[in-house]
């Protein structure tokens, strides 16, 4: 029923003849009848409620891999959902079709909280995952499936801009978020000119998350004439290692034409060259994983030892082809610490009722 999908917001504050939404930094205003910039939010009868609590519209079980996450529960599966609409503007979204659709709020299907934790178990993942589109669009459900899936044992993911409130990201660690992959879109004029938004928000978020025990991978869709400058590149390398530190990994990922950038803003895909010579940047940043992706059998998606560079953990697109790192979590050929999440995860029978 769609009223199972509207409940009332978490955060947001009245102000007279308008409430202001505190779930993301756009802190939209908004006036009685009407919604906010993502229109997952209506002010009614001033009270904000989110319209699409539960309303998925993409679910799978993923190879954690896949988010991508390389150093945290690696070979595992995380159950994957997502929702409608962004808060981001995107014009290259490579998951337009539902990032790009608010129109649909209210279309998809109804999964409850419970019924979703039963199903993780059911597809036999580990963990969930928030994703497709912005997670944050799904803050209140977030909250409410992370406390089930913590009693069950269970990890908890967002793969996200970065861009809720320091209100909202708190709440989502306490409730049990373990794992964040923040997408860096560039720097601050690529950010503000494409996404209409403020990176240094992301920065902020993203330090944030990882001082509060979050683990923090880094994405970076490269798209040429966009972000693929080499000096921009280096900088947010220098970034990363300034903000986040060395150990930080950090997705070098290759851009297909989607969305606008398909069309009428057409831009050719990144090329190989771009992408290796990205990581090439990052490794001179003294980044220590640096990683490229969408490129399947690419030696730079594999896990190097920074100190041996002897190959640690070999991948074929989403799957490990090879392991090679002991529960001690280091280098079986030089000693080297790896920073790794990969605690054994042995989810309860306990049901929810």
């Amino acid at each position: 029923m769609a009223e199972e999908r509207i409940r009332q917001a978490l955060l947001y504050e009245n102000l007279g003849d308008k409430v202001q939404c505190h779930t993301c930094e756009r802190l939209c205003l908004i006036p009685e009848g009407e919604l906010g910039f993502c229109a997952s939010r209506k002010n009614i009868d001033g009270q904000l409620y989110t319209l699409e609590y539960g309303d998925i519209s993409s679910i799978s079980a993923n190879p954690i891999e896949k988010k991508p996450f390389f150093h945290f529960y690696p070979g595992t599966k995380a159950l994957t959902i997502g929702s409608w609409s962004c808060n981001f503007t995107c014009p290259w979204c490579q998951n337009y079709d539902i990032s790009k659709s608010p129109h649909n709020i209210g279309t998809g299907q109804y999964i409850s909280p419970a019924t979703f934790i039963e199903l993780v178990g059911q597809y036999h993942c580990q963990g969930t995952s928030v994703s497709f589109n912005e997670p944050t669009m799904l803050f209140e459900y977030s909250l409410d499936i992370f406390n089930l899936a913590r009693d069950r044992g269970y990890y908890n993911t967002y793969v996200t801009n970065g861009y809720m409130t320091e209100q909202a990201l708190k709440m989502l660690v306490a409730h049990g978020l373990k794992a964040m992959n923040i997408d860096i879109k560039g720097e601050a004029e690529v950010v503000k000119r494409f996404c209409t938004a403020d990176v240094s928000i992301v920065w902020r978020n993203a330090t944030l998350a990882k001082e509060r025990g979050v683990w923090v991978e880094l994405t970076t869709l490269v798209i040429p004439g966009v972000n693929d400058t080499e000096a921009g590149l280096s900088r947010m390398a220098q970034r990363i290692k300034r903000e986040l530190g060395v150990d930080t990994p950090w997705h070098i990922t290759g851009y297909y034409p989607a969305y606008k950038f398909r069309n009428e803003l057409y831009i050719p895909p990144t090329s190989v060259s771009t992408l290796e010579k990205a990581r090439d940047l990052g490794k001179a940043e003294e980044l220590k994983f640096v990683y490229v992706g969408n490129v399947p059998g690419h030696p730079y998606e594999n896990t190097y030892c920074p100190k041996c560079n002897q190959s640690l953990i070999e991948r074929y697109g989403f799957s490990i082809t090879k392991y090679n790192i002991g529960p001690d979590k280091r280098c079986p050929y030089c000693g080297e610490a790896i920073p790794i999440i990969m605690e054994p995860q042995v989810p309860s029978t306990k049901k929810i009722g």
